[in-house]
């Protein structure tokens, strides 16, 4: 269960106006756009202090002042870069939200603010340790439907995207196997489809995925899904599919 955390950023002009439960009911939402939310109402950040935000949230433990203005603003020297990180601090406070904690050394993201990425990973996690409940497996499908900031290129983001989209594959793979297993032919069409929206690419996805036609008896479906992989393969990487992927249609279309 979330805790509210002390609005007062130490040190930070205007942390003494904010009210102590300024936190309570925000929503940080960074899977596919940053959207920060209280209730139905989106609030307003500027862009500087979504960055911010973005990037504490995704530290996900106290981070060390020099070392978050830095990394935000890496072409200036780090006086200006210290003196930015203020101003957006101070700006932050002024919105009436305590989106950062901290003392005269670290800030971080106070933890009662809900953050999606935090919950994506930890169902993905749940996933594929296989301790989420059968009936749990469809609305964990439907919540790795999505990439960190995907329209964000600072080279901090592009790690966490990285990082997060592993785990969101290899949970969606492992989704669409265990939903074929049950039965669920649709559901598990669904997170294959998913599997292999997020990397066209990846062979292990479309394995997945054609595993999933061939259960449910849609032997066109998996002769299709193959064809796409295939010219996939050859047009992008100037390779061709394994014996394992060819294996799975093999007597049902010519190699």
């Amino acid at each position: 269960m979330s805790v509210a955390l002390p609005a007062r950023v130490n040190g930070l002009p205007g942390a003494d106006t904010l009210a102590p439960a300024s936190t309570l009911g925000l929503r940080l939402g960074l899977l596919k756009a940053f959207e920060l939310r209280r209730g139905e109402e989106v609030l307003p950040l500027a862009p500087a202090a979504q960055r911010l935000v973005a990037f504490l949230a995704l530290g996900d433990r106290p981070l060390r002042r020099g070392y978050v203005a830095g990394m935000l603003w890496p072409e200036a020297s780090q006086e200006h870069a210290s003196a930015n990180l203020r101003s957006t601090l101070w700006r932050i406070g002024r919105s009436g939200s305590a989106l950062a904690e901290g003392t005269a050394t670290h800030l971080r993201l106070p933890e009662s603010v809900s953050v999606d990425v935090k919950r994506a990973a930890g169902v993905a996690r749940a996933v594929l340790h296989e301790t989420i409940p059968a009936d749990e497996l469809i609305e964990a499908s439907q919540s790795l439907d999505g990439d960190i900031l995907p329209d964000w290129y600072d080279d901090w983001v592009l790690v966490e995207q990285e990082r997060f989209r592993q785990l969101r594959l290899h949970a969606l793979e492992a989704l669409c196997r265990r939903l074929a297993d049950q039965g669920r032919m649709g559901p598990a069409v669904e997170a294959g489809l998913t599997a292999v929206a997020g990397e066209p690419l990846r062979e292990s996805a479309h394995r997945v995925l054609i595993r999933a036609y061939l259960a449910e008896g849609n032997t066109v479906e998996a002769v299709r899904q193959y064809r796409v992989a295939r010219r996939l393969l050859r047009e992008e990487l100037g390779v061709e599919p394994t014996a394992e992927l060819s294996g799975m249609v093999a007597g049902l279309t010519a190699p």
